[in-house]
């Protein structure tokens, strides 16, 4: 999590950006090792004799995948959250969502839970899937700093 002034926020306006520090790395070796598997059985399928036909196209298919499945494990560290006293944009593996703050019920963490949340009416909640429990202290710091906007903006 880091505190910002910058991305067209008022001037000495707070801004809150968090991002996911150990999905992102377990999610980009992840990745990296997955395409090291396909390749490596992509080139030792030529070889086989299994009884099999392999061709250059099937290893080239077989790095695609293992290329696909890489990239795919890598965007579970994508997900941001940045926040400032106008509302907070929230960007999840597949979607991105701005919410004012005057939608947002509360932020909260429950016990338990793998990420935080925005509580919305109607009994909803959106995910922030930026803001980790195994993120630790990271987590507990965005939590706060979310927090202490909302409560600012609804101040206001």
């Amino acid at each position: 999590m880091t505190t910002d002034s910058d991305n067209g926020a008022a001037a000495g306006d707070d801004v809150i950006v968090a991002r996911p520090q150990r999905a992102a790395w377990m999610g980009g070796a992840l990745g990296v090792l997955l395409l090291a598997v396909f390749t490596v059985v992509a080139v030792l399928l030529r070889g086989s004799d299994s009884g099999a036909i392999f061709h250059l196209s099937d290893q080239i298919a077989m790095v695609g995948v293992g290329l696909l499945l890489g990239l795919a494990c890598a965007s579970f560290g994508t997900p941001k959250v940045r926040a400032d006293s106008r509302g907070v944009d929230v960007r999840n593996v597949g979607t991105t969502r701005h919410f004012d703050w005057d939608q947002v019920l509360s932020v909260s963490f429950p016990d338990g839970a793998s990420f935080a949340r925005l509580e919305l009416p109607d009994d909803e909640y959106y995910p922030l899937l930026a803001v980790q429990a195994v993120d630790r202290h990271r987590a507990v710091t965005a939590v706060r700093g979310l927090r202490r906007l909302h409560k600012r903006a609804r101040e206001d």
